[in-house]
């Protein structure tokens, strides 16, 4: 009898053949799944279902509803549409294929070549994609020297992943072959190509849309619905990065490298307060405007952006006031609950409309009205003489995560009312074919955010992300379209920034805990940047917000 390994499943022990692939046992247990498993993970390690099994342990299985599996899918999808691509459109006639950024259901990939992008051949590489599919063609992955690794890059043209591989700490790169086709991948991918069972390709905007189902359903594509103004916001973050010479973190780690980084970050930070300049002079010019609603996702720098769009509205002879939404909780024993039995404070019910319309309604009539602020210990609203009154030149900016929901402001009108969004939209890729979510790059800010201000552990702010994202799924993202304006908060060079915080305080997160891997992740993500000193980031700069030494309350 050949060796055995021992594996424990939902608490229950089984043996296996020592060296049965991850797939096999994977196969025993579909029946437990909602779709089909994606990934497993042996004794706290994620691995590929094409690999071996080679040891004891206690073994998980994650399908493709769960993030993990999700993000499998999505990753093995894109593959196989950029190998889909090369075959139809032929290698020698593509100068470049980059995904760019996610949008709504889908990744946009802009592209450059003698080809047209239309209809017709997005037809063509959709059923170039489900030709592969249904080959059911392996993935595999091979372990390449770097210097084997670059050869074969520059074979492709792939010049990105070249200047990727330069700042590599390792000797060594793991690389997939589809097909001949080789390139190289942030994370996991999937065993054959079988597993890909639903994607569509639409042609947007002069490139692509490889739209792909939701975590929820992730064998039914959703309609592609086109997000013009957010789309129009990533590509003008994106168009900056080239002008800076920056596209890809390669570039970055260059800059850094060569000591060209203070000039860089100086262009940076002057090009986005040109940016608040250019929305407080909109809100000028339309005239009429008492309220300014400012919304956007956790840790978009929304504090310090309404801060510095205060300072631009003020060189512009108006006199701007803070208020926050939060002030106007309901008190604690109101407060809705969610399904789990928690309080609720990211739905509208969370909010006293009555009082806030009533309030803000009164002040446009150009009464005197006292205005709340809300004791997060006790619960409860309290009122300590905080009056504000609305004379010509007096404007609100009022920051909330449903700001740009109507229904919170319904008995204002139209016209007194300009709607900002916010978010940190990076548009910076580890390389062509891999694109940083701006997700990540919030969850790190909010990590060394809350860990400075709060002293919340790299654990507490894990924990607490998948509340906040399914809050803003919710809540903000469905309103950002009817935005009058939008503000793109990333900074080029900030996850170098980051970096040097984050790390000690993911690496602080111990190997039992359920955390753990996504620690792991983050930390692999990070090790693709070199880290940067702050000591030179102007006292006003967005990213200040997250790593302290601002000059405004934040």
């Amino acid at each position: 009898m050949g060796e055995k390994v021992t594996l424990t499943v939902n608490g229950v022990a089984k043996e296996y053949d020592k060296g049965i692939s991850y797939e096999t046992v994977a196969a025993g247990y579909k029946g437990d799944f909602k779709a089909d498993i994606a990934v497993a993970c042996l004794n706290g390690k994620l691995k590929e279902l094409f690999k071996k099994v080679d040891e004891d342990g206690t073994l998980e299985f994650y399908d493709m509803t769960h993030p993990i599996g999700h993000r499998t899918y999505m990753r093995t999808a894109t593959l196989i549409f950029i190998k889909a691509a090369n075959d139809v459109i032929g290698m020698n006639k593509i100068r470049k294929l980059k995904m760019e950024f996610s949008l709504g259901t889908g990744y946009f990939f802009s592209c450059e070549g003698d080809f047209t992008v239309d209809d017709e051949l997005c037809g063509k590489i959709q059923a170039g994609m489900k030709k592969i599919v249904e080959a059911d063609i392996p993935i595999m992955k091979s372990t390449f020297p770097l210097a084997k690794a670059v050869e074969v890059f520059k074979a492709q043209g792939m010049e990105d992943k070249e200047k990727l591989c330069k700042y590599r700490r390792s000797s060594v790169i793991n690389v997939y072959e589809l097909d001949g086709y080789y390139d190289y991948y942030y994370g996991h991918m999937l065993p054959r190509t079988s597993y890909v069972k639903a994607f569509e390709v639409l042609s947007y905007k002069g490139g692509f849309i490889l739209n792909l189902p939701p975590a929820k359903t992730p064998e039914e594509i959703k309609t592609f619905v086109p997000l013009n103004h957010l789309f129009d916001t990533m590509m003008s973050a994106t168009r900056l990065g080239d002008k800076l010479g920056i596209q890809c973190v390669g570039d970055l780690n260059e800059c850094i490298c060569e000591g060209d980084l203070g000039e860089m970050m100086l262009v940076a930070e002057a090009l986005q307060e040109r940016r608040v300049a250019e929305i407080a002079k909109d809100i000028v010019d339309r005239g009429g405007v008492k309220f300014v609603m400012i919304a956007g996702p956790s840790s978009s720098g929304k504090t310090s952006f309404s801060h510095r769009l205060s300072v631009q509205l003020r060189t512009l002879g108006l006199r701007p006031h803070p208020i926050g939404v939060d002030d106007y909780f309901v008190n604690r024993e109101d407060t809705p609950k969610d399904e789990d039995g928690n309080f609720n404070f990211e739905c509208l019910e969370a909010i006293d409309l009555e009082l806030f319309n009533s309030d803000m309604k009164r002040l446009l009539n150009g009464e005197t009205v006292e205005i709340p602020t809300f004791n997060f210990k006790s619960g409860h609203r309290e009122y300590k003489g905080h009056y504000e009154h609305l004379g010509p030149e007096d404007i609100l900016v009022i920051e909330g995560i449903h700001a740009l929901n109507d229904k919170m402001s319904s008995s204002l009108p139209a016209e007194s009312k300009f709607k900002v969004y916010i978010s940190a939209l990076t548009t910076l890729n580890i390389d062509e074919h891999n694109r940083i979510p701006t997700t990540d790059a919030r969850m790190l800010r909010r990590m060394v955010r809350d860990f400075r201000t709060r002293g919340n552990s790299a654990k507490r702010t894990i924990q607490m992300w998948p509340s906040v994202r399914k809050g803003e799924e919710e809540n903000i993202f469905p309103f950002q379209e009817s935005a009058d304006a939008m503000f793109n908060s990333a900074l080029i060079f900030e996850l170098a920034a980051l970096k040097p915080f984050a790390e000690p305080l993911l690496y602080s997160i111990k190997p039992d805990e359920p955390e753990y891997l996504e620690a792991r992740r983050l930390l692999k993500f990070l090790e693709y940047f070199l880290s940067m000193d702050t000591s030179n980031l102007p006292n006003n700069s967005i990213c200040r917000e997250f790593v302290g030494g601002s000059c405004f309350n934040v």
